[in-house]
């Protein structure tokens, strides 16, 4: 199969603009809305927050996805408040924000989803809102700029955009997919993500679509964590609006597998960069677990590694204290024989250290694993030697800086 990665985001299929704006939603001089928009009617899917509090934008969203079978033409973002925590006001708000932005590109309002991350309880600046939808609709374009400044607008606390392109062929003609995603904080998804915006030119039925969505979120952005928190307002959303003319994918069959295979590449690159952007972090943490049992068994180890404050904070301060991942093992739920389990720390340009065997530590050299841990990315394997599953998980280190930004967030 043959996937290339390419530059590029939310524009890099055809038929798809976007457009950032800084509206002051909340702050001043700040990219804080954006506009994806589709020259045609789309199909969409998508994942949700599963948290028992749903934003106002959650609602709206899941309710023309889920419960309509109409097209989709536009999304509205906006960052600094998340309108959840606000009643009916909020989703009166949602229903308004959609209105304009139909008024203004000349679609129907249930066309229009809404995306909305920020503070919990303050209602939206609708002033500010409506001003931002209208001069978004005028500055729509599908150029490789227009996409970066709408993923950056799109920002919170990240430190920097994220966006993923690829292209492949089915049925001899041409498709890409293109996203965009933001979050750095409050991320733990359960079949969602934080805010993620994916577009495709791809024909592809809106059955089949939500199908491959819900297939690759499990393995991509549920495998990921910065602080254990899921938020009230993840959402993932895909728009598939036909222009790349491929036959329509309206069953199981090798082009539907090649669009999965491709969803899932994008959304696995677009979570790893989230994971890597955590508020606060230094570094990249991923966890392998191999031959395990089954693949149930691995993901709970791997993501109970990943969430363990005392790893990320052990792994913060450079400290090779494997005692914390073989305790996170232990907890995590899943059973295992820790006398058959092997532990294991690699980065880039280093060498393997091997620091658990059998029930036992191993000796090794504080000095290179001190060396090991300073770089951006480390990888954790844990070897179960019982089965031939594996799963990966991916989060960051807990520093100071974390504190730091979220007892600060509301001001």
């Amino acid at each position: 199969m043959n996937i290339r990665t390419i530059d590029g985001g939310v524009t890099a299929a055809k038929g798809f603009k976007a457009a950032g704006y800084a509206a002051g939603v909340k702050y001043e001089n700040r990219l804080d809305m954006a506009m994806v928009y589709s020259e045609k009617p789309c199909v969409a899917a998508g994942t949700f927050t599963s948290n028992v509090v749903k934003a106002a934008p959650v609602l709206w969203d899941r309710r023309i996805v889920r419960e309509t079978d109409g097209s989709v033409r536009a999304v509205v973002v906006n960052t600094g408040i998340a309108n959840a925590g606000t009643g009916e006001e909020g989703l009166r708000l949602c229903e308004e924000t959609a209105a304009k932005a139909a008024e203004s590109l000349g679609t129907d309002r249930d066309e229009v989803l809404i995306g909305s991350t920020g503070v919990i309880g303050p209602q939206l600046n609708m002033t500010a809102i409506l001003n931002g939808v209208e001069r978004l609709a005028g500055m729509l374009s599908d150029s490789r700029e227009a996409a970066h400044t709408a993923s950056q607008a799109i920002m919170t606390t990240d430190t920097h955009p994220k966006e993923c392109a690829v292209t492949f062929t089915v049925d001899g003609k041409t498709v890409t997919l293109g996203g965009m995603a933001k979050g750095s904080g409050m991320i733990h998804p359960n079949m969602c993500t934080m805010l993620g915006y994916i577009t495709t030119d791809i024909k592809i039925s809106k059955k089949m679509l939500q199908q491959a969505l819900s297939q690759v979120v499990p393995d991509t952005f549920n495998m990921i964590s910065v602080d254990g928190d899921t938020s009230t307002n993840d959402t993932l959303l895909v728009l598939a609006n036909g222009e790349a003319g491929n036959k329509e994918i309206v069953s199981e069959d090798a082009d539907y597998d090649a669009f999965r295979e491709a969803l899932f590449q994008v959304t696995r690159d677009l979570a790893i960069q989230l994971a890597g952007d955590g508020e606060g972090a230094t570094k990249l943490i991923t966890c392998h677990v191999v031959n395990a049992a089954d693949r149930d068994k691995a993901k709970i180890l791997a993501k109970s590694v990943i969430t363990s404050n005392l790893t990320k904070a052990a792994f913060y301060g450079n400290d090779a204290n494997w005692g914390r991942i073989l305790c996170a093992m232990g907890y995590s739920g899943a059973q295992f024989d820790p006398e058959r389990l092997d532990i294991f720390f690699d980065a880039e340009g280093c060498s393997r250290i091997q620091l658990y065997h059998d029930g036992s530590g191993q000796p090794f050299s504080e000095e290179e694993a001190t060396a090991l841990l300073k770089h951006e990315e480390v990888v954790i394997t844990c070897d179960m030697k019982e089965g031939p599953e594996e799963a990966t998980a991916w989060g960051c280190d807990l520093t100071h800086e974390y504190v730091n930004i979220n007892a600060d967030y509301r001001s």
